[in-house]
């Protein structure tokens, strides 16, 4: 079974990184680091772990961000946004932009560790995602000029491989092959999907890396 104190030792080991964001990055590869003379924004994340109340079982939260954001308008994604100069570190960004998007703030909420920065060029954001446990599920107060949809996933769905698929799609004009983990009828791609990519691995090497679900 999947529990916060396994999940926070295993990311205190090396973690999986680039090896892993690669396995749902499109055909045109992970993002290259950025240019030595263009200073990256740096941003945070929250992958929220909480218990189902039906079940027991972890879930993880994400959104759907609205068509008004400035950046990735419809995508899905994780609670979290710029840097700014009244944050301490980034992953105070994520737990203050998580307190302001979904109406996530409590003192419950516990840090497990971080996963594998990610570069993504067309916004020059260098994101920094972290894990985090919540012991209940939050009544969530989602943002309504960014947040369009909650999206609560059982962690056994993402490691379920029926859920990840590949399609061809068109990107800048040219077939690209694009993996995407299914989530709730939506299609969960790039950079999301990059860094679910990683956090599964992480989750299959407590499983005992047999692609199966965790026993409830």
């Amino acid at each position: 079974m999947l529990t916060p104190d396994g999940i926070q030792a295993a990311l205190c080991r090396p973690l999986p990184g680039r090896k892993a964001q690669k396995r749902m990055a499109p055909d045109s590869g992970l993002p290259i680091l950025p240019l030595p003379d263009r200073e990256p924004k740096q941003s945070g994340v929250l992958l929220l772990l909480y218990p189902s109340p039906e079940t027991g079982d972890l879930s993880l939260l994400l959104t759907r961000r609205t068509e008004t954001v400035a950046d990735h308008k419809g995508q899905i994604s994780f609670p979290g946004g710029g840097f700014e100069p009244h944050d301490t570190t980034v992953s105070d960004t994520a737990m203050r932009e998580a307190c302001e998007e979904v109406g996530v703030c409590s003192d419950d909420i516990r840090l497990l560790g971080p996963l594998t920065p990610l570069y993504i060029p067309p916004s020059n954001f260098c994101v920094h995602p972290f894990v985090a446990y919540t012991p209940y599920r939050p009544p969530f107060m989602a943002q309504p000029e960014e947040v369009a949809e909650l999206l609560e996933v059982p962690l056994s769905h993402l490691l379920d491989e029926r859920n990840v698929v590949e399609e061809e799609w068109v990107l800048g004009g040219a077939p690209t092959r694009v993996p995407f983990f299914q989530v709730h009828g939506h299609k969960v791609w790039g950079a999301t999907a990059v860094v679910l990519a990683e956090f599964v691995a992480v989750l299959k090497g407590l499983c005992g890396d047999t692609g199966e679900e965790p026993s409830p």
